[in-house]
């Protein structure tokens, strides 16, 4: 499909389109009665998965299983479960996964994960545990059959060596077993196409799926952004905002669904939403691109 440089944004965009989102396990009955306001809003989406997050040193990690356990139960939807190397060994993990797959859950998010805030922001391997992504989903894979995701970094991790290294870590994981990447928010079309070349150069032809961020607090997405380049005309836009929740709002899905029917010009059908546990914005911008909820 060719978009017109004069027709407006969104005409004619036909809605076919794959979307997944993700969500945190809630810390409080309010912020549970959030989340699953979510869940009921985006579900008629149809999502291809949802996934839900794991805490830093997997301090979530009862919280997360009780949410993809409610997930299983009480809706249509597939569920991915996050699981990190941080703070467990392999014996532990292989529990948490085989919980999981008695539970009927099927997709794993694997990830080395942030190290606990006690360990001073440096990832230190569990003495009997797993030492990297790749490892978690080698280990994962001769558990059971899983469906399993990955991260990837368009601007490459803050702790790689490398753009090089960081690529051929991801590769790693990939031959390991996954079967897709997500990346990491952006905001450059031309930082996540460059990653796409360089990838498929690399023999990496899992789908890569863009990991899409709206902005709902521009002081929290710079603090986030340690190696994410946040544009000029970005910080322009929202300026003046963060007390305007309201409006910020709004600005924020125009934003994220023009970075999306950019990506949906050059080839993009697979997105991958990171919803803050908030529907009102992914919504908006999936109706945006043309999608429509289904019976």
């Amino acid at each position: 499909m060719t978009l017109s440089a004069t027709a407006p944004l969104f005409a004619d965009l036909p809605g076919d389109i794959s979307v997944s989102f993700e969500f945190f396990p809630p810390k409080s009955e309010k912020m549970e009665e959030q989340l699953w306001d979510a869940i009921t809003q985006l579900a008629p989406l149809h999502p291809s998965f949802v996934s839900v997050t794991y805490g830093a040193g997997g301090s979530t990690r009862e919280r997360t299983h009780a949410t993809v356990a409610r997930i299983v139960r009480e809706t249509a939807l597939v569920p991915a479960a996050h699981l990190t190397c941080v703070s467990a060994s392999k014996a532990e993990i292989a529990e948490v996964a085989d919980q999981y797959w008695d539970a009927g859950v099927r997709h794993l998010v694997a990830l080395r994960g942030d190290p606990p805030p006690a360990d001073g922001g440096t990832f230190v391997p569990h003495p009997q545990g797993y030492t990297c992504a790749a490892d978690l989903v080698a280990g994962l894979m001769a558990r059971h059959d899983f469906d399993i995701s990955v991260a990837a970094y368009p601007e490459v991790h803050p702790e790689a060596a490398s753009a090089q290294s960081d690529l051929d870590n991801l590769k790693r994981k990939l031959d390991a077993g996954a079967n897709r990447a997500i990346t990491q928010f952006f905001f450059s079309t031309d930082a996540y196409f460059r990653f796409l070349d360089k990838a498929l150069a690399a023999g990496i032809s899992a789908p890569i799926l863009p990991g899409i961020m709206p902005v709902t607090s521009f002081a929290a997405i710079r603090r986030m952004s340690a190696n994410t380049e946040i544009p000029g005309w970005m910080e322009a836009m929202f300026e003046g905002l963060d007390e305007r929740p309201g409006p910020r709002a709004l600005v924020s899905a125009v934003a994220a669904a023009d970075l999306c029917r950019r990506l949906y010009a050059g080839g993009v059908r697979d997105f991958h939403f990171y919803t803050l546990n908030k529907a009102e914005q992914a919504f908006a911008i999936c109706h945006l691109l043309g999608l429509r909820p289904k019976p």
